[in-house]
């Protein structure tokens, strides 16, 4: 499990296309601190398995369907990523419980830069709709948001300078695409509610 606060940019330094799945070498110096083969790293959101590591980087393999479904298959050297590690049992949730088990893609469609932070318009899939509140949580290229306007097939999210200088979103731009985690406590209760009103039908 994640907070969706991201511990460092990182960035791709390598990839590999196999048959169906790519293998990417990625570094980060902050989250290979003590890696070691089989743990997870969220890449952008994706919770990824650490396949090999050496020095301050770290290789993962990613499958067709994390391709499919993700923005991961855009990513080639040079590419700068959102790194987390998973949270240690004991310590402070500092986001919202995220997964990094990717819902859908958006894409940036609009930037309104103020003094002090700024507003990112994102498209969201009609699928996810129904998940995103405005003030509710979302988690976006793996960071932990908080929904400032929730349209039919869009929201808004303010960034603050921290969360621009220190990850992807201070460098994308309208039309560069986004991965989207919604908040799955909001997918539990549907689905909670949902099997109460099928068995009142019966």
């Amino acid at each position: 499990m994640f907070t969706g606060i991201v511990e460092e940019l990182g960035e791709v330094t390598a990839v590999e296309t196999l048959d169906d799945a790519c293998r990417f070498r990625l570094r980060g110096p902050v989250v290979t601190q003590g890696a070691k083969h089989g743990d997870s790293i969220a890449v952008n959101g994706v919770c990824l398995t650490v396949v090999d590591h050496e020095g301050d980087e770290f290789t993962a393999d990613v499958m067709a369907e994390t391709l499919h479904r993700s923005s991961l298959g855009a990513l080639k050297a040079g590419s700068r990523v959102n790194l987390e590690r998973p949270m240690a049992v004991g310590e402070r949730l500092g986001g919202h419980i995220v997964q990094g088990h990717v819902d859908g893609t958006g894409e940036i469609l609009e930037r309104k830069p103020s003094e002090n932070w700024e507003i990112v318009k994102i498209s969201l899939p009609a699928d996810l709709t129904r998940y995103v509140v405005e003030k509710g949580s979302i988690t976006v290229d793996g960071i932990s948001l908080t929904v400032v306007d929730a349209g039919p097939d869009h929201f808004t999210v303010s960034l603050i300078p921290t969360t621009l200088d220190l990850t992807t979103l201070g460098h994308k731009q309208p039309g560069d695409p986004v991965n989207l985690e919604v908040d799955v406590i909001a997918k539990y209760v549907e689905r909670m509610l949902g099997d109460r009103t099928l068995g009142a039908a019966e």
